[in-house]
């Protein structure tokens, strides 16, 4: 769903999701997300071509537990239980999502999921959570 197929209010839990955002949409959404102050992270995909590198760029990017496991599973965990970064919400930002589309379409997929199941959590908790993910327009969500 693009973040402009509704009236996004960062605000509020109802509206958690993962959303497909041109690349320079990036900047807004981040600063939205700041103004609401929800901890924002940016994670860069750019050549990102498999699980055990994007999880990497996660780890990196983001200020997980120095424990994180580096699997999905530790991931949804993480997500789940954001004190790593504590904030009354969270916007995960990730620019050059296509990288990791084109390359391993089965783990983009498998991160859609576990976005999807943070957000659906942080909402049955009144918590904004949000993801979004940099597309081409061409690129079909």
């Amino acid at each position: 769903m693009s973040a402009y197929d509704v009236d996004l209010d960062l605000s509020r839990s109802a509206h958690n999701g993962v959303y497909f955002v041109d690349e320079f949409d990036l900047d807004t959404m981040a600063t939205a997300a700041a103004r609401e102050e929800l901890g924002v992270c940016r994670i860069d995909l750019a050549g990102c071509r498999d699980k055990t590198e994007l999880l990497g760029r996660m780890a990196a990017a983001l200020p997980l537990p120095a424990d994180f496991g580096h699997n999905w599973d530790a991931l949804a965990d993480c997500l789940r239980d954001p004190s790593w970064h504590p904030a009354w919400g969270h916007a995960l930002l990730f620019g050059h999502a296509a990288a990791l589309r084109q390359a391993d379409e089965t783990n983009f997929d498998t991160l859609l999921g576990v976005l999807d199941d943070a957000t659906t959590f942080a909402a049955e908790q009144d918590r904004p959570f949000f993801a979004f993910l940099a597309l081409p327009d061409d690129e079909p969500a």
